[in-house]
């Protein structure tokens, strides 16, 4: 245990946290050079996006320059703000953080919330200074950020390039001689934290674990503690990349065991798993469970498959338990679920991902958060849904969700981003200058602002310099207004949303032209509406196809013209009392993509 090392890497998207973990691997053995970057960025929509989505772990023998050799437990952590879940659960499982930076973009915003992440987890930091190679590297600015910035001691920061190689032999003495081992008693009885885990259609769910005191092998009975049921290991082992068989795992190791459990439900992240010989063990605290923050309705498109479904969404989140999950139902759509997810990208990954991995074909109703509802008896109703809200009658005031955000941004392009920041009704609370060059702008944005396409248009402004970090700050009453869709008169619960009522008209106008392209045209002219209340704001019509029942007629006498007209009038308004319009799945997705 004395020579074991359990640290990860953490930094902003786009630092080159899973090259240096590449360079690591090749210098160590692990695996041979090869063409195949981000070898731990194993999921092909992780290479796609060029971004890390899950933290992976993996062991490494290293023998030091003195010769000794140690065994590193490497946690490779996605550096995105939605992902920072995964980076709470890997920095539990580990004693000391390398806090990476881009020497060309210097300290961002999410290295300083990674960085407070670890420093309150207890972690020693390593920092170090990445991509030295690049010819517009600025290495004396980046020592004065991590010093002003994070008040860690910037002139010992590492100088390393993950590309080449080089400083990585001086990064692993480093972790060595800075990283204390890990602590807890090897002989105590048996407490491991489940940190992520994934599911095998055989074995079931294989929780992945780092001991903390006591060990487990093969032919063990353990107990999960939340759920009190046990369970008979059949396999431990350690991720050497892929899941390699030992034959037993002591304090201090990070591994995996698979003990057949085959409810979904049975050992989730978070969990403590103690010796069924010892049941009084308490569970390991510290752990947070994280707030969704973004929800949204799936449904399939195929109704017949929401049993598939069901299914997919129970294993998909032992593989991300940060998604939170409930049935809905929907009168446009059928039956479905409401998601609730960390972030407009966490989202588009996990939807994606349920596309590809479980062969999901799904429709997705437009994101939205949680409102809180207070009604004229006194209630408080918390409300993801806007087609929950009640009527307008009942409703004394809306509260909204409030975000504290940090903008760091160069100082030539703070105009743009708060010109950008109060179109989105944002409200300063601070500007600072940590160094002459960059400026720390905090301000609190409505949430339901900043989680389409605030970030994009913030990079846009400030020419890809600004990054940003936001964490909850709590609820601010508002002069909210639900806005209904109607389309030929009848109410597309699934196009609902709320919105501050002095943008609803401009909102309203936009969403039904756009909705006038989606739609297809019919036999009979289809009115677009949108409401608040019994009150129309917007409408467009779908004008009808016109039919040329004349065509026929070459001639002749006019009442047989007159005739087959009258006949057509009757057949549309036959059509109008009881003729249905489907909405096409672009539609529900006009929302997110709505120019304002």
């Amino acid at each position: 245990m004395l020579n074991v090392r359990n640290f990860c890497i953490i930094a902003h998207i786009d630092h080159g946290k899973s090259t240096l973990a590449d360079r690591i691997l090749e210098l160590t053995k692990v695996i041979h050079t090869t063409n195949n970057n981000q070898f731990l960025d194993n999921m092909e929509l992780e290479r796609e996006r060029g971004i890390t989505i899950k933290a992976k772990a993996i062991r490494i023998p290293y023998r030091s320059k003195a010769g000794e050799d140690y065994l590193l437990n490497l946690i490779d952590t996605p550096g995105h703000v939605d992902f920072n879940y995964e980076v709470s659960r890997s920095l539990k499982a580990c004693e000391g953080a390398v806090l990476l930076v881009d020497a060309t973009q210097g300290v961002e915003a999410q290295t300083i919330a990674n960085a407070y992440l670890a420093i309150n987890a207890g972690l020693e930091i390593i920092p170090v200074i990445n991509k030295i190679d690049l010819p517009n590297a600025q290495i004396d600015h980046c020592r004065i950020q991590l010093t002003e910035m994070l008040g860690l001691p910037g002139e010992e920061a590492l100088l390393v390039s993950a590309k080449d190689g080089t400083g990585v032999p001086e990064l692993l003495e480093k972790v060595i001689a800075v990283v204390p081992p890990p602590q807890g008693d090897v002989n105590g009885p048996l407490s491991c934290f489940i940190f992520d885990s994934a599911y095998d259609s055989y074995r079931g769910v294989i929780p992945h674990v780092r001991i903390f005191s006591g060990s487990v092998a093969a032919g063990d009975r353990i107990i999960v503690k939340s759920t009190g049921k046990s369970f008979e290991v059949d396999e431990v082992g350690y991720f050497n990349p892929g899941m390699t068989p030992s034959p037993a795992l002591h304090t201090g190791d990070v591994g995996y065991l698979a003990a057949t459990i085959r409810e979904v439900n049975d050992a989730g992240v978070g969990d403590t798993i103690i010796s069924e010989l010892h049941p009084e063990t308490p569970a390991i605290e510290g752990f947070r469970r994280s707030q969704p923050m973004v929800y949204c309705g799936i449904y399939p498109i195929n109704t017949n498959e929401y049993p598939r479904l069901t299914a997919a969404l129970q294993k998909f989140v032992l593989n991300d338990s940060s998604i939170v999950y409930e049935k809905e139902t929907s009168a446009a759509l059928g039956y479905g679920y409401r998601l609730g997810f960390l972030g407009m990208l966490h989202m588009e990954v996990t939807l994606e991902r349920l596309k590809r991995e479980y062969g999901q074909e799904l429709i997705a109703t437009m994101p939205s958060v949680v409102y809180k509802v207070v009604t004229i008896k006194g209630e408080t109703l918390m409300i993801d849904n806007p087609s929950r809200f009640p009527s307008p009658n009942f409703i004394d005031h809306i509260e909204e969700p409030i975000v504290h955000a940090r903008i760091i941004v160069p100082k030539d392009f703070v105009g743009p981003c708060m010109t950008l920041s109060e179109a989105k009704r944002g409200t300063m609370t601070s500007m600072d200058y940590p160094e002459p060059k960059t400026v720390i702008l905090s301000y609190e944005f409505p949430l339901a602002e900043i989680i389409t396409d605030y970030y994009d248009k913030l990079k846009s402004v400030s020419r890809g310099f600004a990054s940003m970090d936001y964490d909850f700050a709590g609820y601010r009453a508002g002069d909210l207004v639900k806005v209904d869709v109607l389309v030929k008169g009848g109410q597309v619960d699934a196009l609902s949303y709320i919105t501050v009522r002095e943008f609803a008209v401009i909102k309203a106008r936009a969403l039904v032209h756009k909705l006038r392209g989606l739609i297809p045209r019919q036999q009979i002219e289809i009115p677009i509406q949108a409401a608040i209340g019994s009150k129309v704001i917007a409408r467009e019509d779908i004008v009808a196809l016109r039919k040329d029942v004349l065509a026929k007629c070459y001639g002749g006498d006019i009442s047989r013209k007159r005739k087959l007209l009258e006949k057509q009038k009757e057949g549309k308004k036959r059509m109008k009392m009881v003729g249905s319009v489907e909405v096409p799945q672009e539609a529900f997705l006009a929302l997110l993509k709505m120019e304002e």
